[in-house]
């Protein structure tokens, strides 16, 4: 089942050249998802992600049973990943960037130096920083300084 899930994954366009100019820029990348990380880590490897953060999916006999083992990626997980991210690198809080789209990711957005809600409903276009309707991720990169 994982492996259909994973393989009918799309990504946001824009997506993999936001990533490749933020590592061209020598800026560490996480992906920090309330998804599972069963289908997100072998996504966040191809892409060359340094740091993921999701839920893992409990497997008894090979069967999953539908219940999540360790902590829940919440929305004061993900701000705490943005804080891990950030320690683990050197990087002080108010020179990260968080990007979201849900109410889950407000925390985060406000823990990080700039956040930017991204295609997000209307909530987190409000409270982020600065807000890109889409359709393209890349279009972050000039609020980044990057292209």
């Amino acid at each position: 089942v994982l492996a259909t899930v994973r393989d009918e994954l799309v990504l946001t366009p824009g997506a993999e050249e936001l990533i490749a100019a933020l590592h061209r820029a020598g800026w560490p990348v996480g992906l920090v998802s309330g998804g599972f990380a069963e289908v997100v880590e072998p996504l966040a490897a191809s892409l060359g992600i340094d740091f993921v953060r999701a839920n893992r999916l409990e497997v008894v006999d090979g069967v999953l049973t539908g219940r999540v083992t360790g902590p829940v990626v919440d929305r004061a997980a993900k701000a705490a990943a943005l804080r891990e991210l950030a320690a683990l690198h050197g990087v002080p809080l108010d020179r990260t960037v968080a990007i979201g789209d849900g109410a889950n990711d407000l925390e985060m957005l406000a823990v990080a130096g700039l956040g930017i809600a991204f295609n997000a409903k209307p909530l987190v276009s409000e409270q982020a920083d600065v807000a890109v309707p889409g359709p393209s991720l890349d279009a972050v990169l000039p609020l980044l300084g990057l292209s």
